[in-house]
């Protein structure tokens, strides 16, 4: 049997569109520009307005040069706070150091021990001075005061001074002997023990001197300038007024009286008395039966030996070895702090621009001759 219906194939099959219209041909080419556009929205966009996701994705070399730039700043960040930090701790550290420096560390000494301590005297003995009564006595307070002292070594390098403070210094240093009467005190000389320093020196138990130091100068000196007669040769006069006779007394610019003279003659004489007094109670039968010895002259160390105003040679570490027998040393002296040596600089710096000034202007030898004439010091 045969099937009826004959099998369709592509030459059977209807063909699509048959029973249709035909269409109108368009032509592909507008004559508008923005035809095209109208018929394809997509067409006219520019490259720009490409879908976001595919504009998000940079490159393979853009993303690395942003990458690098970003962690390049990101260390310059890093380092610059580095620095601040640094340069704060820096600060921090000044301000510290210059706190501790200006800071008084005055009799702030610490023991070790069995110890001998050290006092040390250099300079003039005036009452501005390191070498003043306030100072010295404190030092040797200290030192006295610490119960591991075993002896204690005044080191004197002075020319002399104010009496009145190398006065104030010999009786604290009788105090303290008499207040502890265990520990001995011994005045080692360095270069000079002249004048007051002598004067300080005879409290000691024992002063030791090295051969070629400067020992004596037990005298007192009263210097000034007088200026009457070349006032007289310049037509300079003299108008002084006072209440009171004495009260112009040794005015370098007044004819010093006989009497005016002789009073103040008798002030040293007095003073000098009391300086040799000192010295007799100090040495006692150690001194020789010298008439040179309370006139004002100095000897070499190893004179003053055989004249009795010393009692040995030997350094510092000498007395601290041999005789106190405590060569570990501790020194009690006390310090300027580092304000007071930067006041003192800065105070000299400016005097010498103000001298430079004055000379500059040629008003120093008028300044110079007024302090001279007005300049009268006591030294022994």
């Amino acid at each position: 049997m045969t099937d009826s219906n004959p099998p369709k194939g592509p030459e059977n099959a209807p063909e699509e569109g048959a029973g249709k219209p035909e269409a109108l041909e368009v032509t592909q080419h507008a004559d508008h520009p923005l035809e095209a556009e109208l018929r394809d929205p997509a067409a006219g966009k520019p490259a720009s307005a490409a879908p976001a996701s595919a504009q998000a994705q940079p490159s393979g070399w853009e993303r690395e040069v942003l990458e690098k730039v970003l962690m390049a700043t990101v260390r310059e960040q890093r380092a610059a706070r580095r620095w601040r930090i640094f340069f704060r701790f820096v600060l921090l550290g000044i301000v510290g150091l210059i706190l501790w420096a200006f800071a008084s560390f005055e009799g702030e000494t610490v023991s070790t021990g069995r110890h001998t301590a050290v006092v040390n005297l250099d300079g003039e003995i005036a009452a501005s001075t390191n070498a003043s009564a306030e100072n010295i006595n404190a030092s040797l307070e200290a030192a006295f005061a610490d119960d591991n002292t075993v002896g204690v070594i005044l080191k004197i390098n002075s020319p002399g001074g104010s009496p009145v403070q190398a006065g104030m210094i010999n009786d604290d240093i009788r105090r303290l002997r008499a207040k502890y009467k265990n520990i001995p005190l011994y005045v080692v000389v360095e270069e000079m023990c002249a004048s007051g320093g002598y004067y300080v020196a005879a409290a000691a138990d024992k002063i030791y001197v090295d051969k070629a130091s400067i020992v004596g100068s037990i005298g007192v000196l009263m210097d000034g300038f007088g200026f009457t007669g070349l006032m007289d040769k310049v037509g300079v006069e003299r108008r002084l007024l006072t209440a009171g006779s004495n009260k112009g007394m040794l005015d370098p610019f007044s004819p010093v009286s006989p009497q005016q003279k002789q009073y103040a003659q008798d002030m040293l004489n007095d003073i000098h008395q009391q300086f040799i007094d000192v010295v007799k109670q100090g040495r006692g039968n150690r001194l020789k039966d010298d008439p040179t010895l309370f006139t004002g002259l100095f000897w070499t160390g190893s004179k003053a030996i055989e004249l009795g105003l010393a009692d040995g040679l030997g350094s510092a570490d000498f007395v601290a070895r041999n005789v106190i027998k405590a060569p570990d040393v501790v020194d009690y002296t006390v310090k300027e702090n580092f304000a007071s040596r930067v006041a003192r600089k800065l105070g000299t710096a400016m005097g010498a621009g103000a001298v430079k000034a004055l000379a500059a202007t040629g008003q120093l030898k008028f300044v110079k001759i007024y302090q001279r004439l007005h300049h009268v010091t006591e030294y022994m």
